[in-house]
C-alpha cells in the first residue's frame, strides 16, 4: 500500500498529522462561523489554513526522501494562498528536464507514496507531475493549465528548478492572447448561468458577479505585468483608490459567504442553496423580522441574499470597468472618438464622456447617457471611462436629482422611444442609476422571495414584465401572444 511507506525515525505519523490538521481546520471553521465576524477577517483565516496545509505538505515531502533536484509547487487557488475549508489542494511536482517519473523506478514509487500519504492525512490533493519543458508546453496548449501555473508558488525542494520554470513560463506568456482567452471563457461561464447573478440559488464563485469574476481581473493583469493585487492595480492607474476599496470590501463578503458554505455543509459547496441560506444568514447575525401581528416581514435568508446580490452587482460593474481598462492598456485602440454632442462621443461603438468629471459638473448628463445609448445608431455599450464616471457619481444622484424637471423630461423621453426601452432600463439598473433615480425601485433591487415560484429577484422580474409588455407592440412577436398583440 502507498500509505505504508516507511517513515524516517522521529517524524510525525500519518495519524498524528491527520489529527493535527483536522483540529486546525475545526478551529478555523469555528472562527468562520462566529456571529458578527467582520467580512475583512476572512482573508487572514484562509491564509492561516493555507499555512497549516503548507506545513503538512512540507513535512510529508521531507519524509518521502525525494531527490534534491525536484520541487513541490502550489498552484491554482492554493498557490494564490486562498484555501477554503473544502477546496482542492492543487500541487505540482516539478522535475528538471533530465528526470522522468515514468516506469517503475524508485521516483515513481516515492511519488505514489507521497500522494497516498497526502490523502491519508486528510488533504484533498489534486496533483500533477511534469518537467519544466512539459509545464511550458502544457501551458501553451491549454489556457486552464496556463492560469493555474500563473499562480504557482514555491513550497519546498529545489528552488533553482522552480526559477527555470518561472523564466520559461513567462517567456511564452502572451498577455493579449491570454486576455482574449480568459474573457471568452468568462462570457461562456456567464452564459451558463443565464448572464445573471440574480437566480434563487446563485453560485458565489462561478455566477456573474462572483469571486471568479474578480480572479479574472487579477489573472489578466498579472499576465500583462500590471500587478497581482488590487493595491498594485490602483498604483498602476488601472483602478481608482475607491474602486480598489470597493472591490476588497465585496470580495471579502463573497469569500466569507463561500467559506461559511464550506464550513456549514462539510463539503465543497459554493452555491447558496435554499437549505443553507438561513444558516449562513444567521452566521451573519440576520434574524427573521416579524410584524406585531406575527406576520413575516423579511426572512433572515432574504436579508442575506439582498446583501449578496448587491455585492454581485458591484463586482459585475467593477469587473467591466477594470477589464475594459486593461484591454485598452494591452491593445490600445487607434480609433479617435467621434463627437455626438458637447458632452459625449462615439469611441468604437462605445459611448464615451467628454470629461471624467462630467456628471459631477452636470448631473443631468447622467440620464442623457441612457437616452443617447437608446437612440444613437451604432452605440452598443458604455466605455470604461463612462462606466467609471457613473460609478464615481453615485453621490450626486440625490433628492434634488430625482426632483429635477429636466431629468423627469429626459426619463419620460426614454419611455416614449419606439425601441430600446428595455435595454436602456436594464443598463440603468446594472449601473445602479435606476434605483437612485426611482427611489422606490431601489428598495426591490436584489429583493428575493424565498419560494420556488419566483425564479429571480423582484427588480429582475419587473424588467422581464416590461420586456414582455413591449413585445406585445412588436410585429415580429405577434405570434407569441396574439390576443395581447391585437
Amino acid at each position: 500500500m502507498a500509505s505504508a511507506v516507511l517513515q524516517p525515525a522521529g517524524t510525525p505519523s500519518t495519524a498524528a498529522l491527520r489529527d493535527q490538521l483536522k483540529a486546525q481546520k475545526a478551529s478555523i471553521n469555528v472562527a468562520l462561523l462566529q456571529p458578527g465576524k467582520p467580512s475583512r477577517s476572512v482573508g487572514a483565516l484562509l491564509r492561516r489554513l493555507t499555512r497549516h496545509v503548507d506545513v503538512a505538505l512540507k513535512t510529508l515531502w521531507k519524509d518521502a526522501g525525494f531527490p534534491a533536484d525536484i520541487a513541490l509547487v502550489a498552484v491554482g487557488g492554493y498557490g494564490r494562498g486562498e484555501l477554503f475549508p473544502h477546496s482542492d489542494v492543487d500541487v505540482l511536482v516539478l522535475l528538471p528536464d533530465h528526470v522522468q517519473a515514468d516506469g517503475d523506478g524508485p521516483l515513481k514509487q516515492r511519488l505514489e507514496g507521497f500522494i497516498g500519504r497526502c490523502w491519508d492525512t486528510g488533504l484533498e490533493i489534486g496533483s500533477s507531475v511534469r518537467t519544466v519543458s512539459e509545464c511550458v508546453a502544457a501551458a501553451q496548449a491549454d489556457v486552464t493549465i496556463q492560469t493555474s501555473l500563473l499562480e504557482a508558488r514555491f513550497l519546498c525542494g529545489d528552488r533553482s528548478v522552480f526559477a527555470r520554470f518561472e523564466q520559461g513560463f513567462q517567456e511564452t506568456l502572451d498577455p493579449r492572447a491570454f486576455f482574449v482567452a480568459k474573457t471568452l471563457e468568462m462570457r461562456q461561464r456567464h452564459t451558463k448561468f443565464e448572464n445573471t447573478p440574480y437566480s434563487l440559488e446563485p453560485n458565489c464563485k462561478e455566477s456573474p458577479g462572483g469571486l471568479r469574476d474578480l480572479q479574472v481581473i487579477l489573472w489578466v493583469a498579472k499576465a500583462a505585468g500590471f500587478g497581482s493585487s488590487w493595491d498594485e492595480l490602483a498604483a498602476n492607474g488601472l483602478a481608482t483608490p475607491l474602486e480598489a476599496q470597493q472591490i476588497q470590501r465585496n470580495e471579502a463578503l463573497l469569500s466569507l459567504i463561500r467559506a461559511r458554505l464550506h464550513a456549514l455543509s462539510g463539503r465543497r459547496e459554493d452555491r447558496l442553496v435554499f437549505d443553507l441560506q438561513t444558516a449562513v444568514a444567521e452566521a451573519f447575525g440576520y434574524r427573521t423580522e416579524l410584524s406585531p401581528e406575527g406576520r413575516i416581514v423579511q426572512r433572515a435568508s432574504e436579508a442575506l441574499m439582498k446583501r449578496f446580490y448587491w455585492a454581485a452587482k458591484a463586482v459585475s460593474q467593477l469587473n467591466q470597468i477594470l477589464l475594459l481598462n486593461i484591454e485598452e492598456r494591452i491593445n490600445p485602440s487607434g480609433q479617435q472618438p467621434v463627437p455626438i454632442n458637447a458632452r459625449f462621443s462615439d469611441k468604437g461603438g462605445m459611448l464615451e464622456v467628454a470629461s471624467d468629471d462630467l456628471y459631477e459638473r452636470d448631473p443631468r448628463a447622467i440620464l442623457e447617457t441612457f437616452l443617447l445609448y437608446q437612440t444613437t445608431v451604432g452605440i452598443k455599450g458604455l466605455s470604461a471611462r463612462t462606466l467609471r464616471a457613473l460609478y464615481n457619481a453615485r453621490g450626486v444622484m440625490d433628492a434634488k436629482f430625482r426632483n429635477d424637471p429636466v431629468n423627469h423630461a429626459t426619463f419620460k423621453s426614454m419611455l416614449l422611444q419606439p425601441a430600446g426601452i428595455t435595454h436602456a432600463l436594464r443598463l440603468m439598473n446594472q449601473t445602479s442609476v435606476l434605483g437612485r433615480y426611482l427611489w422606490v425601485f431601489r428598495r426591490i433591487v436584489g429583493q428575493m422571495q424565498h419560494d420556488l415560484f419566483h425564479v429571480y429577484t423582484v427588480d429582475q422580474h419587473i424588467l422581464m414584465v416590461l420586456r414582455n409588455v413591449r413585445r406585445f407592440f412588436i410585429a415580429e412577436h405577434a405570434h407569441e401572444y396574439p390576443f395581447c398583440s391585437q
